[in-house]
């Protein structure tokens, strides 16, 4: 399968995990949710990503969803988050992913980094963990990880870090990160991938800012193929109408919490994914939440029958 680079572009969804009732892992809907993602549009994929539950998977359920994942991707590269603790469990992990035909890991900083100096260093140590030959994701995500990196810091890592080819930007507020980065590359920098996440809440500012597409999770997959593909066409105020008939719910994805709930809900009406249960600890939509999301649902529906 085809390995990521500094020049991918493209939708890259993070899919969910899928679960019965119970808490076990649903391994027909998660073929099926894959099947709905590429079906939708999505260039790539990305697997064991923070929406994706990693942390409540057992290693063996990690390297089952890797598998089953690849086996219906087909062409589409498949991006493994391997976060962890420690380098051993992700060194594993990555050589399990590379040697089944993944096309890259993702890989966030620890919350234990506090200086410029750590972060740098933890990304050269994650390297040679995995292998200089590995791809690498470098997730920004400070809302969530609590590591700020500095514009100065990425640079150092990019340039200390050759197979760095991929920032999955979640920096917020960042759109003058992206600025900049790419200001970095005119002056003589090496080219560098950035795909952007937040559930896609600012994706038509971030492509005009020179993002290369997305890599974050939405119920309507779509949404995000179309304001990329027409942002790069250059059709932007197209993209920004098509955007702004789904941004309720992209909107309403965002609280803290309960987005997954809402993404799994939206997953199983649409017959991606069986059921909207998440692993516990984990919790569920009330009866005025689902009418909340119903109602939006309807709204977007409309909206979109009337850009049609």
């Amino acid at each position: 399968m085809p390995l990521i680079h500094s020049g991918t572009q493209g939708v890259f969804v993070i899919s969910v995990t899928p679960f019965g009732e119970d808490g076990t892992l649903d391994r027909d809907s998660l073929a099926r949710v894959t099947d709905f993602y590429l079906e939708k549009g999505a260039d790539g994929l990305t697997v064991l990503g923070m929406m994706g539950e990693a942390p409540k998977l057992s290693a063996e359920e990690s390297r089952e969803v890797v598998r089953i994942t690849l086996a219906r991707s087909g062409e589409a590269p498949v991006v493994v988050g391997i976060s962890a603790p420690g380098l051993a469990a992700m060194r594993d992990l990555a050589g399990f992913a590379m040697d089944a035909g993944a096309g890259g890991v993702m890989v966030a900083p620890p919350s234990t980094l506090e200086t410029n100096e750590q972060i740098v260093t933890y990304y050269a140590n994650v390297v040679e963990a995995v292998g200089p030959d590995v791809p690498l994701v470098l997730q920004d995500f400070p809302l969530s990880t609590k590591v700020r990196i500095s514009n100065g810091t990425l640079g150092a890592i990019l340039e200390a870090t050759p197979s760095v080819v991929m920032l999955k930007h979640e920096d917020w507020p960042g759109l003058e990160k992206i600025t900049a980065l790419r200001a970095a590359e005119a002056a003589g920098r090496r080219r560098t991938s950035i795909l952007c996440g937040n559930g896609g809440i600012f994706l038509t500012e971030e492509m005009a800012r020179g993002a290369d597409g997305a890599m974050t999770g939405f119920g309507f997959p779509e949404m995000m193929r179309d304001v990329v593909a027409l942002s790069r066409q250059g059709q932007t105020d197209r993209a920004q109408d098509i955007f702004d008939a789904y941004l309720p719910l992209v909107r309403y994805e965002q609280q803290p919490g309960l987005g997954l709930s809402l993404r799994k809900y939206v997953l199983a009406k649409r017959g991606a994914i069986a059921s909207a249960a998440l692993r516990k600890p984990g919790g569920s939509l009330s009866a005025a939440a689902v009418a909340e999301v119903e109602r939006l649902l309807d709204r977007q529906a409309r909206r979109l029958a009337e850009l049609a």
